[in-house]
């Protein structure tokens, strides 16, 4: 691993456990050493993660390491049962019982016949090769394969949300935002938001769905795989801006065959419109007048920083600045990887427009903490409650965040 002077891109592992850690009823035991679970719960909790899934670590030391032993996991499981009774207990594998080739698959069959009503169930993606981005994908997409029961569709339309997890910045807010919208325009109620609002028996249900809405390319995988088995279609894509929203949702009911209640769209256009009007004419000044300050620049997850981008430039005509992703593997020409020498120059040298990137990058540059659109963070997140980046009402904060930045400069 190279140096870093800020937080390298996380492991897998960390993607599966931001991804594992929001579903209720639920445990996740690590075969790892002691102080990985501990530091990463105090990390969730910062997050707003708490009263989900339970976190349990088997603490193994250099003996169980040098000898392959792994009784520490059998006595960990145990332990859980008695204090958990669980429905479902995840193991998650640490960097070194990874690198020694500890098969979690063969312990969890070997240890199965022990526990007939807890299901356990292994995870990969240990090892420092696989990163963040990775590590969710192939964490919904095993949850969508081992969880979900043979079940019909439910007698009205239901959704559900998938790729809402814990590692993206506002998760929680954008995700109610989200099922709000989608209540009101089309009457439909969720039945599952994978995984910042669920439980093992709401993903039992998976199946039972009228259509999944992909918030991110991570979760799309999880729902080919759904549509493959229980023929659900899905939706690829998350409703950034007004125009955005509305588009989303009409996407949303050509797929179903649903009609849109145009009274509330209708309703929620007035609203913003008029929470808007009063700083249209000083944006639209600024597009003419000074095109220098119209600029946007951002970083951070290749989705956000996309539906971001289209709402500031298609809706506000605003002009792209530097854009980046947090991932190699999501990188494009339109939005690119940046590393960290890459993306702290951007920053080191922000001087007009408005940059909206990770609260350890605008921290550490001088910048407004306000404009933070993505992780690693800076602060405590102890609630839900903070305003979304998507739909009507994020369109709104958005375009506060603009217009009160435009002002301090």
């Amino acid at each position: 691993m190279g140096l870093y002077r800020f937080k390298p891109t996380p492991s897998g592992r960390m993607g599966t456990l931001w991804t594992l850690s929001t579903i209720r009823e639920a445990a996740v035991v690590e075969f790892g050493c002691m102080g990985h679970m501990f530091y990463s719960g105090v990390t969730l909790k910062r997050t707003g993660v708490n009263g989900a899934c339970r976190l349990y670590s088997t603490h193994i030391d250099e003996t169980d390491i040098s000898l392959g032993r792994t009784e520490r996991l059998n006595d960990t499981i145990r332990h859980v049962v008695q204090q958990e009774t669980p429905k479902v207990i995840f193991l998650l594998p640490s960097a070194v019982p990874e690198m020694i080739g500890t098969d979690l698959t063969a312990l969890c069959e070997e240890l199965q016949p022990q526990f007939p009503e807890i299901r356990l169930i292994p995870f990969g993606f240990g090892g420092f090769d696989i990163l963040q981005h990775r590590g969710i994908q192939e964490a919904l997409l095993l949850l969508a394969k081992t969880l979900p029961e043979q079940v019909a569709a439910t007698p009205a339309p239901t959704f559900n949300l998938i790729g809402s997890c814990a590692d993206l910045f506002r998760f929680q807010a954008d995700a109610e935002e989200i099922v709000r919208v989608v209540k009101g325009a089309l009457g439909i109620e969720p039945l599952c938001v994978m995984t910042s609002d669920t439980s093992v028996s709401d993903l039992q249900k998976l199946g039972a769905a009228h259509v999944n809405l992909v918030l991110r390319r991570e979760g799309e995988s999880a729902a080919r795989h759904l549509k493959k088995r229980f023929g659900t279609p899905y939706l690829l894509g998350c409703p950034y801006g007004i125009k955005g929203t509305i588009d989303w949702i009409r996407q949303i009911a050509e797929i179903m065959g649903l009609p849109v209640k145009e009274t509330f769209l209708q309703h929620e256009q007035n609203i913003a419109a008029a929470q808007l009007e009063p700083a249209l004419p000083h944006f639209r000044h600024m597009v003419h007048s000074h095109p220098d300050e119209a600029v946007l620049s951002l970083g951070g997850h290749a989705d956000v920083v996309k539906g971001i981008l289209a709402y500031g430039c298609n809706e506000m005509h605003f002009s792209q600045g530097s854009c980046w992703c947090d991932s190699p593997q999501m990188g494009s020409d339109e939005i690119p990887y940046y590393t960290e020498e890459q993306w702290s120059k951007v920053v080191k040298k922000h001087r007009k427009g408005f940059l909206m990137a990770s609260g350890e990058a605008l921290e550490w540059g001088g910048h407004p903490m306000e404009l933070q659109i993505s992780n690693p963070d800076t602060k405590w997140r102890l609630h839900p409650y903070d305003p979304p980046f998507v739909g009507f009402r994020g369109a709104v904060h958005l375009a506060n965040l603009w217009i009160n930045q435009d002002q301090e400069d």
